[in-house]
């Protein structure tokens, strides 16, 4: 298989188990949502530490420097925040709300962009984010608030993506690290829940006791899915691909566990799509310009003189 067909099937991969992964903690609902955040920290770095051991990469945590220690502590407390939102609002029956949160997180992306980075809004780039702004505020009028779930995901994802970026760290050494930052704060919690008879964990029987430790497992696959993919495919590609995730997910709320979306919801999501598509044509526009600029550069540095 060529590297770009294996990347696209890496990405697919991720996307997918990242879109069906409230399969997974609808089956824990029974259990806190903060147990299964703290359980879900330290499985994952359980796991993380295992693949560095095995892959005799836990000498790369030493070589990173102080800088890149205190940005994937941020990004440890914004992980932290969205995986317990995220957690809380798929086991209170609000898994469309979070669909919409990553599908808005492209459109945060820009936002961010524009505020940290100073970058300027191009034509289509205003579109898009003018479509947005009127579907959030069509959604408050019906949610009768603002759709929070979604924007807290939104936000919290967009800017731990953001200082990713700025950390500059593989998927698997970061994780590491974020899940080694939070690891004391959870299992503190989860030797209290434990000492007081209110922990779930080996008391709620076998089977969820298992799928509690496979919260490590559920959590690092996707990554490392989505780490092969991104070297192997043009980040516009990952880019189209990502959509999959909050496509499944609305899916998911409304086919499976029958959620309702009243028809002026109906309406916001669709200036959300709508949205989305203005995006991606204006990046693959952009992208085709580029690789035209750059062959014509080509083709005069070679032509014979």
């Amino acid at each position: 298989m060529s590297p770009s067909r294996s990347g696209i099937a890496y990405g697919f991969g991720a996307y997918a188990l990242w879109g069906l992964f409230p399969l997974y903690i609808k089956l824990l609902d029974e259990i806190g949502s903060a147990e299964i955040l703290a359980h879900r920290v330290v499985w994952s770095l359980v796991i993380v530490l295992a693949l560095l051991v095995i892959g005799r990469n836990l000498r790369r945590l030493r070589t990173l420097g102080r800088r890149a220690y205190g940005l994937l502590a941020l990004a440890a407390v914004l992980i932290c925040i969205n995986w317990g939102v995220y957690i809380w609002a798929v086991n209170s029956d609000q898994i469309v709300e979070t669909s919409l949160g990553y599908f808005i997180n492209p459109l945060v992306t820009v936002l961010l962009g524009v505020v940290v980075f100073g970058e300027r809004l191009r034509r289509l780039q205003w579109v898009a984010m003018g479509l947005a702004a009127i579907a959030v505020i069509i959604l408050t009028v019906d949610y009768g608030r603002p759709p929070w779930i979604a924007l807290a995901l939104a936000f919290s994802f967009g800017t731990y993506g953001l200082v990713k970026k700025k950390a500059a760290v593989d998927a698997v050494e970061s994780l590491a690290v974020e899940t080694a930052v939070l690891f004391l704060p959870a299992l503190t919690y989860l030797v209290v829940l434990q000492a007081d008879g209110s922990a779930a964990f080996a008391e709620a029987g076998w089977g969820d006791t298992l799928l509690l430790i496979g919260c490590g497992i559920v959590t690092a696959t996707p990554l490392l899915l989505f780490g092969a993919a991104a070297v192997r495919i043009p980040l516009t590609t990952l880019g189209t691909l990502q959509y999959l995730t909050p496509s499944l997910q609305f899916l998911l709320g409304v086919a499976v566990y029958g959620e309702q979306v009243p028809p002026v919801r109906w309406v916001g999501f669709a200036l959300i799509w709508l949205a989305l598509i203005v995006l991606t044509a204006e990046v693959l526009v952009r992208r085709q310009r580029r690789n035209a600029v750059s062959r014509r550069v080509l083709e005069t540095t070679s032509a014979p003189r």
